[in-house]
């Protein structure tokens, strides 16, 4: 299991991350103290994205985020209502995939269902 994953934002697009994650379906959660500063975290179903405050975040070019989304096209939409830009996907594994970009420049892959069998 993947309990967390931290990806770099600089500081002026922290809430605007948050706001991106809460679109999939993470809610915001407080770090512990020791790790409140510099750090937001958001959450869904166990898995935390911890939003590492950067004031030069390295966006790796092809690494990417891939998140299952429970309904996919209304998911797309939310994010396309608000601003952030999605990009067209194929169907891989019998389900449709999309990608979206996330404040910062993270790209993050949306699936309408998990691979079966891989």
């Amino acid at each position: 299991m993947l309990q967390h994953v931290g990806i770099e934002v600089a500081p002026a697009d922290v809430e605007r991350a948050v706001e991106f994650f809460t679109l999939l379906g993470f809610e915001r959660v407080e770090p512990p103290p020791a790790l409140a500063d510099g750090f937001t975290w958001v959450e869904r179903e166990g898995t935390q994205i911890h939003l590492m405050h950067e004031p030069s975040p390295t966006v790796p070019p092809r690494a990417h985020l891939a998140v299952v989304v429970p309904d996919f096209d209304a998911a797309l939409a939310r994010l396309a209502e608000h601003g952030f830009e999605t990009l067209p996907g194929r169907e891989h594994w019998g389900a449709p995939r999309a990608h979206a970009v996330a404040p910062g420049g993270h790209q993050v892959e949306l699936m309408a269902a998990p691979p079966a069998g891989c």
